[in-house]
Parts: C-alpha cells; structure tokens; sequence
C-alpha cells in the first residue's frame, strides 16, 4: 500500500506516528468527499454559530432552554473541529500521517467533547421535564445559576476520566502496522493495532459507555416517558401539539446521537468492520451537527421569528 510502513516489534516507546488510511479505499472519490465534508463543516460552524447569535441577542429567546441550546452549538462547532479540518486535509494532501502526540490529543478531546454532548443532551431532556411536568417551579428550579452549573458540570465531569482512558489507550503495545484504518483517532481502530490482550482495556470502554452514553440514554428517556405522560393529559390539542413541537427536536438529535454512538462502542473489538464503523461515525461527527441546527430552526418558531428579526 502506498503508505505502508513496516515496523516489527513496535512498542510505545519507538512508535512515533500513525496514518489515517481513513477513505484511502476510495480515491477516485477523494475530491468528491472533501467537497461534501468542507460543505457539512460550513453549514455545520454557519447553522450553530447563528443559533448562538440569535440567542445572545433576540431577548424573547433568554430562557434556560435556549442557553442550553447555545451552549450545545458552541459544544458542536468544538466537537466537530476536532475531527474534520485533519479529515480534509488529509483528503487534500494525501499524506495522512499523524504523530503519536496529535493521535492522542485529537482522542483525548474528541472522547471529552463526545462525553460532554451527551451529559448536555440529558440535562436538556431535564429541562423539557421540569417545564412541561413541573411548569410553576420552573423558574425557580431552572434559575440562572443552576443552569451555569449544570452547564459547567457537562463539561468537566468527564475531563479526569477521558484522559485517564487516552492515556490507558496509548499505553498499550503496538507492533506490526501504524495504520489506523479510520478518517481519526477513535479507541476501536487503535485497539486493533494492540499486541497482546486488550480485555481489561475493553472493559475500562464499557465502562466509560456506561456512564457517558448509557446513563444519560436512560436518564433522557425516564424524563420524556413523563413528559409524553404529561403531555398526554394536557386538555387541548393545541397544547398536545405545542408542547411535543418543543421536545421533538431534541428527540430526533438524541436518536442520531445515541443510536450511531451506542452501536459503534459497545461492540467487542472482534466485531468491528471499518466501513460500517466509517459510516456510523459520520453520523455522530458530522451529519447531527449539521443537521442539529436545521433541525432545531425549522422546527422551532421562536429561533425563526428570531432569524427574521436578525437578517434583513
């Protein structure tokens, strides 16, 4: 292969860089993809900086739940930078190295990034709960304050943890090839490049799926199964109708989300194939964040009413 490089009896010490073979499979594609990914990545930066706009200027739009919705934007545009910018470089370049330094750091943040989105995501659901099922306590149990923390919780409960994991990840031997076949440094491919047993280092994964998917998964759903209860009893279809307009949204970004991220890291190292791992990672790194903020626009009359105000 064109960037084969072979090097026996690698250990981590020696190993010095990596290469993303990414879509290598497919060249003759190569300009088409990095057409369509450098356009996902303008809309994706465009769609959620406009919703952090929107929501920093329009008064009518400085609610708990739209400061969280601008803080999930930010989140998105963070998250997202982390992958694609290397991807289309690399698309262009046709180099795909990476050292061992930016493999670990790009993991490091896309893992603290990724965990981040999902506490948000279920403190969003929260929030949904609190103002349809708990209306007069809303103001009071959702406060600025709160917000600030729960905020600020999302973002560094994981920190500790996701370095603890990168650092146990790269810590592994590797020998053989240093080619990760992947468009970025995610803990599957790196596993299959491991010498020797990777069963406690699977299991330390699990784990980290546990808290950082699977608890926030269930968490979301406790809180909309007595949303849609509530909902449900409400007098009016009118009502029915606006009160489901206002989860519905996060609904379908929490499907895409979850559903790709529980598929890819909860199979054991034997059961993953790099296309079907490919492609449900595009899910996760770029078509929910560009679809988060059409999905949260179109469907939602108060950011719309906003962007008329905003755009001439």
């Amino acid at each position: 292969m064109e960037h084969q490089k072979h090097l026996p009896d690698v250990n981590f010490t020696s190993l010095v860089e990596f290469f993303l073979l990414g879509f290598s499979d497919i060249p003759h594609l190569h300009m088409f993809l990095f057409g369509i990914f450098f356009f996902a990545y303008v809309i994706i930066l465009m769609g959620n900086g406009m919703i952090i706009l929107v929501t920093r200027v329009d008064k009518a739009l400085q609610t708990p739940m739209y400061f969280f919705l601008a803080n999930f934007s930010f989140l998105e545009i963070c998250y997202v930078s982390i992958t694609i910018p290397k991807m289309l470089m690399n698309l262009w370049t046709q180099k795909r190295n990476i050292s061992l330094f930016e493999c670990a750091t790009q993991m490091c943040f896309f893992l603290i990034l990724g965990g981040t989105e999902c506490l948000l995501l279920a403190v969003m659901a929260y929030d949904r709960y609190v103002a349809i099922c708990n209306p007069l306590h809303y103001p009071l149990v959702m406060n600025h304050r709160v917000c600030i923390q729960l905020v600020a919780g999302s973002w560094i409960t994981g920190i500790p943890i996701q370095i603890g994991q990168t650092y146990e990840t790269f810590s592994l031997p590797f020998c053989g090839s240093n080619q990760i076949n992947h468009f970025f440094c995610d803990i599957p491919p790196i596993f299959k490049l491991a010498c020797g047993d990777t069963f406690v280092n699977e299991m330390s994964l699990y784990i980290l799926v546990v808290l950082f998917i699977t608890v926030p998964f269930l968490l979301i759903l406790g809180s909309y199964s007595k949303v849609i209860s509530t909902i449900l009893k409400l007098p009016s279809a009118t009502s029915r109708a606006k009160a489901f307009s206002t989860c519905s949204s996060h609904l379908m970004v929490v499907a895409l989300f979850f559903g790709s991220g529980i598929i890819t890291y909860f199979q054991p190292k034997s059961k993953h194939f790099s296309g079907r791992d490919r492609f449900l990672s595009l899910f996760y790194t770029i078509v929910v964040p560009m679809f988060n903020p059409m999905i949260y626009t179109l469907r939602n009359k108060d950011v719309m009413v906003a962007l008329r105000k905003l755009l001439p």
